[in-house]
């Protein structure tokens, strides 16, 4: 069975739980509302909701099929709501999702791929029925806050990975690994942008929108929703300009480095260049050239080529080139 929880609440209290199994709708009463949570559901299970909450047709088959964006659906006096899930695993940014049908006294919460249960939410907000009391309103927000809060594990662990390669550009060069690692993070991080952006859209129309089973006192919480979708969607933004700005330090930093070991190759080569001057016009072996007899001649030479040099490497090592 992939039902986890299905109970009715009470004034903020949870009260009765609700057979699932049962063809006929559960009874509610004023003031109370069912909050039924479920992983992965076959169809028939989700049909036996659909009968029993007069749920959408279109909305079932969206809550089956899965692999949905981020969005908002209005059917009568209900809604269908659709949010993207994410997880740092392996490396990557694993996606789910959580379907939530809403009615004026119903909600009911369908997950696909989200390693984080709801048990721990469902205990918190049951541990406040002050605030439970308002109804699937509060619920919403509520689940749409644990949601991305979840998102901020994954800022956190890639900013790490990425100043972590940060550093290490300004003492080595990056590897090819290292390299592709960064393009691989600025990948995901574009498709993360993509679902913030998706979320803050879904987030704010909840706040604006006049929409069945929202009360209009509920959209301040959504509206704290929406600010912590904005403030992770800036800090995403904000790695993606850190990645390019490694990138850019990486490659001027090593395009300096080897500015330095092209001159140190010139000067050497400089260096280098007069012995085998000397050596090159005397090894022609023509019979009349100055000095051949000369008896200091092969002494002279030597002097003459290390004063060269000695004179070329001190003016080297003072423009820094050695």
């Amino acid at each position: 069975m992939s039902v986890v929880a299905a109970y009715i609440y009470r004034d903020g209290v949870r009260d009765r739980p609700i057979d699932i199994a049962s063809p006929a709708p559960p009874t509610i009463g004023q003031g109370e509302f069912a909050w039924i949570g479920m992983v992965s559901p076959s169809a028939d299970e989700l049909q036996t909701l659909a009968r029993c909450f007069n749920l959408h047709p279109l909305a079932v088959e969206d809550a089956l099929k899965a692999h949905q964006l981020p969005k908002l659906d209005v059917y009568g006096e209900q809604l269908f709501i659709v949010a993207r899930t994410a997880q740092y695993e392996g490396g990557a940014i694993c996606y789910g999702e959580t379907h939530i049908f809403v009615g004026r006294g119903h909600i009911i919460t369908v997950r696909h791929g989200s390693a984080r249960a709801h048990t721990e939410l469902r205990h918190e907000l049951e541990a406040a029925p002050q605030l439970l009391r308002h109804g699937v309103d509060y619920v919403v927000h509520a689940l749409l806050d644990f949601i991305v809060d979840g998102y901020l594990p994954i800022v956190e662990a890639v900013e790490e990975e990425v100043l972590g390669m940060e550093r290490r550009t300004l003492d080595t060069f990056l590897s090819r690994g290292e390299i592709t690692r960064l393009f691989v993070l600025r990948r995901e991080l574009m498709k993360f942008g993509r679902t913030l952006g998706q979320m803050h859209a879904l987030c704010s129309k909840l706040e604006n929108l006049d929409l069945p089973g929202i009360d209009p006192e509920a959209r301040p919480y959504f509206r704290d929703v929406l600010d912590h979708v904005m403030r992770v969607l800036a800090s995403v933004d904000s790695l993606r300009d850190v990645i390019r700005q490694v990138f850019d330090v990486s490659s001027l930093l090593e395009q300096q480095r080897q500015g330095a070991i092209t001159r140190q190759l010139a000067a050497w080569a400089a260096i280098l260049a007069v012995p085998t001057a000397v050596a090159g016009i005397y090894g022609m072996n023509f019979e009349h050239m100055p000095e051949l007899g000369w008896r200091f001649g092969y002494a002279g030479v030597w002097v003459l080529i290390l004063a060269v040099c000695v004179t070329l490497y001190v003016n080297f090592k003072r423009r820094k080139w050695l």
